[in-house]
């Protein structure tokens, strides 16, 4: 058994309620954040464009950030092959924590990188812990479908 048999093995069988409720959480606000992003779009193209080595990159970065949050966040709400979209935001997280929200900012009134930093540890979690008992990938461990003959 490989280790990411035995991590997701350990994920099932150490799984709270509460925790799918947390899960759902983190992929509303992702999608909230994701929408946000669409709506000043502009904005976020500067932002990126302040780092020197991904100003010719900024357009795509933009649109990736856009929906990895927005599609990420829904996969993760929904339980929906979670590590897969946890993967997808880590390094737009890591991006936010260590590029974009610096660190003298962290006890200004509308800083994010606190948000940032909780957000980066939860998907750090989620990716250990993966889906739960409510989401869609334990549905559909839980009734496979018949295979034809």
């Amino acid at each position: 058994m490989n280790l990411l048999q035995r991590i997701d093995r350990w994920g099932e069988t150490h799984h709270p309620k509460w925790i799918d409720g947390l899960r759902i959480l983190l992929g509303l606000v992702l999608m909230w954040k994701g929408i946000q992003f669409v709506q000043n779009i502009d904005l976020l193209k500067a932002r990126i464009t302040e780092q020197p080595f991904l100003t010719v990159v900024a357009f795509w970065v933009a649109h990736l950030i856009v929906f990895a949050h927005f599609v990420g966040g829904l996969l993760i709400a929904l339980g929906m092959i979670t590590r897969v979209a946890v993967i997808a935001n880590i390094p737009i997280l890591i991006g936010a924590v260590f590029f974009v929200n610096s660190p003298t900012h962290l006890f200004s009134v509308h800083s994010e990188l606190a948000l940032s930093i909780l957000v980066l540890f939860l998907l750090l979690f989620f990716l250990v812990e993966g889906s739960g008992k409510l989401s869609v990938d334990d549905y559909i461990r839980r009734h496979p479908e018949k295979t034809p003959v």
